[in-house]
């Protein structure tokens, strides 16, 4: 049972008026007895709140910093009047910070053997699956001195996906990928390219590309041409130990990862390639294989979106051993870990000719954006010092990707509004090449 401020106002009301009739103490105890009378005749025409039923729609996904609606459907099968205040509890970051009275907050009135639909806004800070937490009932009585208040529990999980902020460079890209794929008049010929049709020669063609016993049949000169291979297989590798924990900014490098790899993989599927993921720290924490095209992004969001960092130092050998598991033939794979010098030249160098023997590999690291602000101060001495610091780390960064180039590597050093577009540009470099 629940007392109001209703209930002591009256209490002190009454107090006062008897006071001044009836002896002190016959007064208080007389407003006392009618008070509790009438608390316990309010808590009794109170709807009781066990025998509330509960049911949940809504949304079951949502983007990052969007908007989520899940519907509460309250049904009184009880013969009273439902006078109650509900809350609607989900975990704090279900909801903006700084909000005083979050939207799942309802003050409800349902006759008996009605119902009402409740919808509580939800507007997610972090990504990974939000569990309603239970649901809290304050059934008052008409009176409003006292009330019942119990709780249900009633499932219901929002799952919060990466935002992919990156989708916006995907137009310019994918406008890239169309003249590699030959529907433009820009066609490549490379290593790794196809034959597509014959055309007469005009100046300017690459006379290596005449086809003469087409020729000779034609009696015109017939000029190859040529457009990617398509059907390449493509891996994408979430390195998700301590060093991806990092926040750059005011995401962590995971995320940051996160955005790249879909941008990535959203090309490469309309490119006709397969893409497959994986996140591998010292097991194996996600994993996307043999989807379609139409399929592909649905699931790596989907995968992608518990995915948290593991503050263990990742199993470099482990990881090698999976990989060649998940690649049978060879393959592009995108590794996306960090440029510290020591987990480098200490887990991942030894591994690397056993990736890059009948792999091409990219690896892909997130650059603190920071760093770049404190190298450009001087205008103070502590600006000095810090900007000495910076080109220090910078240096060793370089050095570190030297080390895996001469591998035969591609590194992509970006800061994270960079690294998508930057990785993109990476993949379609290779692919006009020949390379895939």
């Amino acid at each position: 049972m629940a007392l109001t401020g209703r209930s002591a106002l009256i209490s002190a009301c009454g107090a006062l008026f008897v006071g001044f009739v009836l002896p002190s103490w016959l007064g208080i105890l007389t407003v006392q007895l009618a008070l509790l009378i009438a608390i316990l005749c309010d808590l009794a025409l109170a709807a009781p709140v066990r025998k509330l039923h509960f049911t949940r729609t809504g949304d079951t996904t949502v983007r990052l910093t969007g908007e989520a609606h899940t519907h509460l459907t309250l049904t009184n099968p009880s013969r009273r009047t439902l006078r109650a205040q509900i809350r609607d509890a989900w975990p704090p970051s279900s909801f903006r910070p700084g909000s005083d009275i979050p939207a799942s907050r309802h003050s409800v009135r349902i006759p008996a053997a009605e119902r009402r639909r409740l919808t509580s806004t939800l507007h997610p800070t972090r990504r990974g699956d939000h569990h309603a937490v239970r649901v809290t009932v304050r059934s008052y009585g008409p009176l409003g001195l006292a009330a019942r208040q119990g709780s249900h529990h009633v499932p219901w999980t929002l799952r919060v996906l990466p935002p992919f902020n990156s989708r916006k460079h995907l137009p310019a890209k994918l406008a890239r990928l169309r003249e590699l794929d030959g529907r433009t008049s820009i066609l490549t010929r490379g290593e790794g390219t196809e034959f597509d049709s014959l055309h007469d020669y005009t100046p300017g063609d690459d006379t290596r590309s005449i086809d003469w016993r087409a020729t000779a049949r034609r009696q015109n000169l017939a000029v190859r041409t040529w457009r990617p291979e398509r059907d390449r297989r493509i891996l994408l590798v979430l390195e998700t130990g301590r060093t991806s924990a990092g926040r750059v900014g005011d995401i962590p490098r995971l995320d940051a990862s996160m955005d790249a790899a879909l941008l990535l993989g959203a090309l490469a599927a309309r490119a006709g390639d397969r893409v497959d993921l994986l996140a591998y720290d010292r097991r194996v924490r996600a994993s996307v294989q043999g989807r379609t095209a139409r399929d592909l992004l649905p699931a790596l969001t989907n995968a992608l979106a518990p995915l948290e960092s593991e503050l263990v130092e990742a199993d470099a050998r482990g990881l090698a051993a999976t990989i060649h598991r998940r690649t049978p033939r060879r393959s592009l794979i995108v590794l996306f870990t960090g440029l510290d010098a020591a987990p480098v030249e200490e887990a991942l160098l030894p591994v690397l000719p056993s990736l890059t023997q009948r792999n091409e590999l990219i690896v892909a690291a997130v650059a603190d954006p920071r760093i770049e602000e404190m190298a450009a101060g001087r205008h103070t001495p502590q600006a000095v010092y810090a900007a000495a610091a910076a080109e220090q780390t910078r240096a060793a960064r370089r050095r570190t990707a030297d080390r895996l180039r001469h591998h035969g590597i591609t590194v992509i050093d970006s800061t994270p509004a960079r690294l998508a577009p930057d990785l993109a540009d990476a993949y379609l470099t290779l692919k006009s090449s020949g390379r895939l």
